[in-house]
């Protein structure tokens, strides 16, 4: 009987073996890679040119579901979703057409640039004896024509779960799945007015597929063997997020484009084709039966500039100052006022200087 566990022992030992070399060499370990590119990414890229790049400000894309994450144990405080989704949102803004439709102004962190800005005037006056501010050294700050607002607004557990097994003779088998789905929310605020212009929703699922097999039987009188094996996979939150954001950014750039806020710089028919395969593929329908916003005038929006198009954003830079002379031009004498000896009515008064336009 010694003999007979001799050859059993050594085979186990020889599968372990591989195993635990790679976990005690630190060269098997993999090396930090920068995050690949995912489906929803490429489709943002692949966006065609703006008419004209959308200043955009993003103060705060939060976790709004106040969730924990789900343990089998006992509670944890660590939150289910990620708190970086502010991050994820401005990079997919700005990967949206290689970077021509978004100018992305930085409002997470404001009180830290302005404080950078504040130790820039006092070291130059410190330093240089400026008095003043040095326009040229310090120009203004960009300002955005339009606000992303939103957040994470849902995570569900265990919407979907299921598994399959089989076991024959002593061996088999079994896979499970588990599927949760997190929710998201974006939505564009005009800085003019104050309107909400749009407003998108996406929803990811995230999938956990594990995958086991073993065997149980006896090779020979009081002899048990009993192997078992497995592997599991999770989908990363963080990175079911990243796609839930991509296609929400995705989303707001078309339908933009349907409501004429926004133009693509391409032909009409090839827009027209983007926009009727992203209203089928939310709505679950086919292309053909979509039927796109038209003008006053009926004519259909099809996403395509037109020679008329006027961009519905501030810009992103106000006006510069004028520059100042180094010497200042002499007084002109004023023209000699004729007098008036008309009667002016009752009440009325000089007009009030006229305004810069607000926004540049």
């Amino acid at each position: 009987m010694k003999k007979a566990h001799g050859p059993l022992l050594a085979i186990i030992a020889a599968a372990l073996l591989p195993a635990g070399c790679a976990v005690n060499n630190g060269a098997s370990w993999s090396e930090a890679r920068p995050v690949l590119p995912t489906p929803a990414t490429r489709s943002l890229q692949s966006l065609p040119a703006p008419g004209d790049s959308i200043s955009v400000a993003v103060y705060n894309f939060s976790d709004q579901t106040g969730q924990f994450k789900p343990t089998d144990g006992v509670q944890t405080l660590s939150r289910a979703v990620t708190q970086g989704a502010t991050s994820i949102l401005v990079k997919a803004l700005q990967e949206s057409g290689q970077g021509r439709w978004f100018k992305v102004i930085e409002r997470e962190r404001l009180d830290n640039l302005l404080r950078e800005r504040a130790v820039i005037r006092e070291m130059r006056a410190a330093y240089l004896g400026e008095t003043k501010l040095n326009r040229q050294a310090l120009p203004p700050l960009l300002f955005a024509g339009v606000i992303l607002e939103g957040g994470i607004i849902g995570y569900d557990t265990n919407t979907k779960t299921g598994g399959v097994g089989a076991r024959f003779l002593g061996i088999g088998g079994s896979t499970k799945y588990r599927e949760d789905t997190v929710t998201v929310y974006l939505r564009a605020v005009s800085v003019k007015t104050g309107e909400v212009l749009l407003t998108v929703s996406v929803r990811k699922s995230i999938a956990s597929i594990g995958l086991s097999a073993d065997a149980f039987r006896y090779v020979a009188f009081k002899e048990l063997l009993e192997v078992e094996a497995g592997i599991a996979t999770n989908e990363p939150d963080a990175l079911a997020l990243q796609q839930a954001i991509e296609a929400a950014v995705y989303g707001l750039v078309i339908e933009g484009a349907s409501r004429d806020l926004w133009c693509l710089s391409t032909q009409p028919d090839y827009s027209e084709n983007l926009l009727r395969q992203y209203f089928a593929r939310r709505d679950n329908m086919d292309a053909a039966a979509v039927e796109l916003a038209r003008r006053v005038d009926g004519s259909t929006i099809t996403g395509a500039c037109t020679a008329g198009y006027t961009q519905m954003h501030v810009p992103a830079r106000p006006a510069r100052p004028a520059q100042l002379s180094a010497r200042p031009a002499p007084p002109q004498p004023a023209p000699a006022k004729q007098p008036d000896d008309r009667p002016q009515p009752e009440g009325s008064a000089l007009p009030a200087p006229a305004r810069p336009n607000e926004g540049g």
